[in-house]
């Protein structure tokens, strides 16, 4: 009977090893973001709720850029993390596609493609709308009565004084600040342009509100929480010349075939992150000084998504 037992015992011991190895054996999702700050905020999301869900992470969050991220994932470098439906135009060369113009057929066509073509599964995206724009100071904007992109081309045209802080990628990419250009009947000069490094719009919008080297107008987002506290305001795009953006976690299909799980985990989460929510929580980045993560944290255990 003892040596019965004791054989039980050492099979018990021996399933409990293997279970414990093949734990420790199966890889840690490995979460990146962008680097500007919506991007950290959305990162650190995916990142608590997946540990909260029992899912192992790598933080990758602050990788880089557009291109930077987006080449890391479909080279299997990192396995989530959170991107935007309008730039599937860029992506995937499709920028006279009307479908881009609309949320919802810009999610589904932007599902379709990245799955088809490099396995990349797009999650339940957020309702909000992270557009490209461009803000100016509101002191300028009242003087020489800016309200849209059409009366800036205009104000160019005529002479008036005008400098941006972009990034690298809003100046060159050809459905950026080239496409605002085009529809608005404007071109910039090389002493126009200031050029910052990165992607954050905390950046370009400091600058244009303590008027850095001349800036009186700034790239920002459609959600940016720092414009109105910072005293500038987003020119209206009458002519709907950006596509939607809408956030939506993007995850690699055999990732998600291994933690089924994250569907659900995060549907909830980015459904709830409308523009309002998403500009109070970057204003608390941006402006008060808080850490990403700890915005993040509260955010979510605020909300029972988190304990």
């Amino acid at each position: 009977m003892n040596a019965l037992l004791s054989r039980l015992a050492l099979i018990s011991g021996a399933i409990a090893l293997a279970a414990g190895l093949a734990v420790a054996q199966t890889p840690a999702v490995r979460v990146a973001s962008k680097i500007d700050t919506e991007g950290a905020l959305l990162g650190n999301m995916i990142i608590l709720v997946l540990e909260a869900n029992g899912i192992k992470t790598e933080n990758k969050v602050s990788l880089g850029t557009t291109k930077i991220v987006r080449g890391a994932i479909t080279a299997g470098e990192i396995d989530v993390y959170p991107e935007y439906t309008g730039n599937g135009a860029f992506f995937f060369a499709d920028e006279k596609n009307p479908a881009w113009k609309n949320a919802k057929a810009g999610y589904e066509r932007v599902k379709a493609l990245d799955v088809e073509k490099n396995r990349i599964v797009w999650l339940d995206p957020a309702p909000a709308n992270n557009t490209w724009a461009i803000a100016v100071r509101k002191d300028v904007a009242t003087a020489n009565r800016l309200r849209s992109l059409g009366d800036l081309g205009q104000w160019i045209s005529a002479g008036g004084r005008f400098k941006l802080a972009a990034s690298a990628e809003f100046i060159e990419r050809s459905d950026a600040l080239p496409a605002f250009q085009a529809a608005y009947g404007f071109k910039l000069g090389a002493d126009q342009i200031v050029t910052l490094a990165g992607g954050d719009t905390a950046v370009t919008i400091k600058a244009a509100a303590q008027a850095t080297s001349g800036v009186n107008a700034a790239m920002a987002y459609g959600t940016d929480g720092a414009l109105a506290a910072l005293g500038l305001v987003i020119l209206d795009d009458p002519k709907g010349i950006q596509p939607v953006y809408a956030p939506a976690p993007v995850v690699r299909a055999d990732v998600l075939a291994r933690h089924p799980a994250i569907k659900d985990a995060l549907a909830p989460v980015f459904r709830s992150l409308d523009a309002p929510t998403l500009q109070t929580l970057n204003a608390k980045i941006a402006i008060d000084g808080q850490d990403a993560k700890q915005v993040a944290a509260t955010y979510l255990k605020a909300k029972g998504f988190i304990k």
